[in-house]
């Protein structure tokens, strides 16, 4: 593969446990070619590094600030993120799962076995946790790859002194040309007030802050990243979402990742529609607190789809076991979003108030 630095060649010792497999090694094994006679995983000396620790904060989400959060993340949307060190895994994770979410909106006749990746690192491996944040980026790139069951087209590894460390990956054709380059499902939000807007969440791990834009625009410093790992379940989804796109059961729809829920909600609005939603359900499925569930970035989609497909997509989802919430509505005429969050009311909800009010969202 191009850009193939001796680094990756290198025996990598982590924290004073020597990793048994160098990069390199990982990566051509992800490859469609393999690990050939020519490319032989040839050792070219030793990389010394050590995790960094997450410094503890004090800092308290408060669930009444959601608007204010949503203009932070939402500001960041359509930069290139650095990959944080201390969740350089979920976080590469998380783009492997970006990248194959964005293919599922385009044209063509392909699922997921049809597709693999296109990765790239750009890495600054001077300072002190950066080569061991580049082999946990490597090895879980390479080992959700592998468990959702493709394989990496091409590969690229590049140093970037002074820079930042970043990493990138895009869908491709696995083999014959089948996904199309323009878009095929709608990136806004039509106005029928009646149709419905769903979440359905790819993986089946909890709302955590740790690596997301909300942490890196506040003071955060969450201890914990949502584990990104059920590739069966994600697999599970890709082919019953691709259906609805490719059916025109989904009138419109969006990628959840960076900034999570809401941020992608803020994306496929516009100034003349808006919405309604209320995330009480999955809060009483998860038992999760809003700030998280809202901003925590799982890998996930936004559908919008007419009432009268409702049942449709309801018996399919359910049929396939897989978990959805249906959200609000559009709201034409004005493009905010409003947000309830606890369906509760009376003694009951007082006390719920009470207690997640004594709860920071901050910490994991």
């Amino acid at each position: 593969m191009g850009g193939t630095s001796s680094l990756l060649r290198r025996k990598f010792i982590i924290d004073g446990e020597h990793r048994a497999v160098t990069p390199y090694r990982m990566l051509q094994e992800c490859s469609r070619e393999g690990l050939s006679d020519e490319s032989e995983d040839r050792e070219e000396g030793q990389a010394v590094d050590e995790t960094l620790d997450l410094f503890p904060s004090n800092f308290v989400f408060d669930s009444a600030r959601i608007q204010d959060y949503l203009a932070l993340t939402a500001s960041r949307i359509g930069f290139r993120r650095a990959v944080p060190p201390v969740f350089a895994a979920s976080f590469t994770r998380g783009r492997v799962a970006k990248a194959l979410l964005d293919a599922l909106w385009m044209s063509g006749r392909f699922t997921l076995e049809d597709l693999a990746l296109r990765a790239e690192w750009k890495w600054n491996t001077a300072p002190v946790g950066q080569l061991a944040s580049l082999y946990n980026s490597i090895e879980a790139a390479t080992s959700y790859i592998d468990a959702l069951g493709l394989f990496l087209d091409e590969w690229t590894f590049t140093e970037n002194p002074g820079g930042r460390s970043l990493v990138t990956f895009k869908a491709a054709d696995a083999d014959k040309p089948k996904l199309g380059r323009k878009r095929l499902c709608p990136a806004a939000l039509s106005g029928d007030p009646s149709s419905w807007i769903i979440y359905i969440p790819f993986d089946s791990c909890e709302f955590r802050l740790g690596g997301s834009v909300l942490s890196e625009e506040t003071d955060a410093r969450s201890s914990l990243g949502p584990d990104i790992s059920d590739a069966d379940y994600f697999i599970d989804c890709f082919e019953v979402v691709r259906e609805m796109v490719e059916d025109d059961i989904a009138i419109a729809g969006a990628t959840v990742c960076d900034g999570g829920l809401l941020t992608a909600l803020k994306g496929i609005c516009r100034d003349v529609t808006g919405a309604s939603v209320d995330i009480s359900s999955i809060r009483d499925a998860y038992g999760e607190l809003p700030v998280r569930i809202l901003f925590s970035e799982v890998p996930g989609v936004l559908i919008q789809i007419r009432d009268m497909d409702f049942d449709y997509v309801d018996a399919e989802l359910i049929l396939q076991d897989i978990a959805y919430f249906p959200l609000g509505h559009p709201v034409p005429g004005n493009g905010g979003i409003a947000v309830n969050f606890d369906s509760k009311s009376g003694v009951a909800g007082i006390l719920q108030s009470l207690l997640t009010g004594q709860v920071s969202e901050g910490e994991d």
